[in-house]
């Protein structure tokens, strides 16, 4: 099987030789990623608040290193798979942010925990901390960990103040548990179009949090963290003020779930579009429709539909087509492009895409500049 390095290796540091790479490909502009990376330190660090930003979007340890050389505390993980990845890489600082339940998952996370720098993990079940203490004390660890707290969509998380608060106990009652706060994602208002109502949404959960907070203070569990928030609430979180760390993360890349949200309040986007699927034209048959080699497998299907970035007119409409292969249908772009021609396009959903991919190809201009493994791609447990 030949690989991406065997394929584009040779091409790095060619004047133009991003037009000679490999289709479909993950491409990232290394300059507007540092500029994304540069800016969102920036904000927060001007709000007094950290930066834990959520590494479950790029899945990379040479991302995370240069969001870290920023001024980030450390990343965030959805999965021990991730955590493993990126600490064997160096990155300290680590945030599981799913529980960790199985027993088989405890277990790593207990040899983890003896050899990761500033490790910590969300729980949100008596019962979970209690088998936790029982592994860490065989395995003579100590883990930091985050009570989880469900923001309304029950995936995750206590459902209630009095259930944080007994939760804290158990972990109080565990000696080789250390309390340190709490984490509150709302998933679902990241992604409101409209800056208005993703306020509304945003203050009316942060009363909720606040709540929790406050039973927990009171029962003598104040929270040292409360980490949260989002690329689409980062602002709003920021204004609000009751975070004491973000954990945004695809502010890294952008996407079409996030252009399509006024995230800035009807202001210029702080962040910009720095990652792209490079695809070409297969076929040119009619008139008002080109196929392109990017189809179901190198593109997710679940932000909706991609759009062209350069290389077709912009008002092209992208449709799948298969597995291997989607339209770009506009009039007349038959006539216009040829088969070969290349397209970049915008991705939908940037962190499932990430997962399609092994190796990000790094832009500056349209040169090769690198190549950067997807080290934690398909790391689900």
């Amino acid at each position: 099987m030949t690989t991406d390095r065997e394929l584009h290796d040779h091409l790095i540091g060619q004047q133009g030789s991003r037009a000679d790479l490999n289709t479909p490909v993950l491409v990232l502009d290394v300059d507007a990623l540092d500029r994304n990376i540069q800016r969102m330190a920036a904000l927060t660090m001007h709000h007094g608040v950290a930066l834990r930003p959520h590494a479950k979007t790029h899945k990379s340890v040479d991302i995370a290193r240069r969001q870290q050389a920023a001024g980030a505390v450390g990343v965030c993980c959805a999965k021990i798979g991730e955590a493993e990845v990126l600490a064997d890489g160096g990155v300290t600082g680590i945030l599981i942010t799913s529980p960790v339940a199985a027993p088989a998952a405890i277990e790593r996370l207990a040899k983890l925990a003896a050899t990761a720098e500033g490790l910590m993990a969300v729980v949100d079940h008596p019962g979970v901390a209690e088998r936790l203490q029982t592994v860490l004390a065989v395995a003579e660890a100590r883990l930091d960990v985050i009570i989880d707290i469900d923001p309304g969509i029950a995936r995750t998380g206590v459902a209630s103040a009095e259930a944080a608060v007994a939760l804290a106990k158990t972990i109080a009652a565990s000696p080789n548990l250390e309390y340190r706060g709490v984490q509150f994602y709302c998933g679902s208002q990241q992604h409101i179009e409209s800056y208005a109502e993703r306020r509304a949404a945003i203050v009316e959960r942060t009363a909720y949090l606040q709540e929790v907070i406050a039973a927990l203070t009171e029962a003598g569990f104040a929270p040292a963290i409360i980490t949260g928030s989002g690329t689409g609430t980062h602002r709003i979180d920021l204004d609000l003020g009751v975070f004491t760390e973000l954990q945004a993360g695809s502010y890294v890349f952008m996407d079409k779930q996030y252009l399509d949200c006024d995230i800035a309040d009807a202001a210029e986007p702080p962040f910009e579009v720095s990652l792209s699927v490079d695809a070409r034209v297969v076929s040119a048959n009619h008139s008002g429709l080109v196929t392109i080699d990017a189809g179901y497998k190198s593109l997710s299907t679940d932000g909706g539909v991609a759009v062209v970035q350069r290389g077709a007119p912009e008002t092209a409409f992208f449709a799948f087509m298969g597995d291997e292969h989607a339209a770009l249908i506009a009039p007349d772009i038959g006539n216009e492009l040829a088969p070969g021609d290349p397209v970049s396009l915008t991705v939908p959903h940037c962190d499932p895409t990430v997962n399609l991919y092994d190796f990000y190809h790094i832009v500056a201009g349209d040169t090769l500049v690198d190549i950067w493994p997807v080290g934690a791609r398909g790391r689900a447990r």
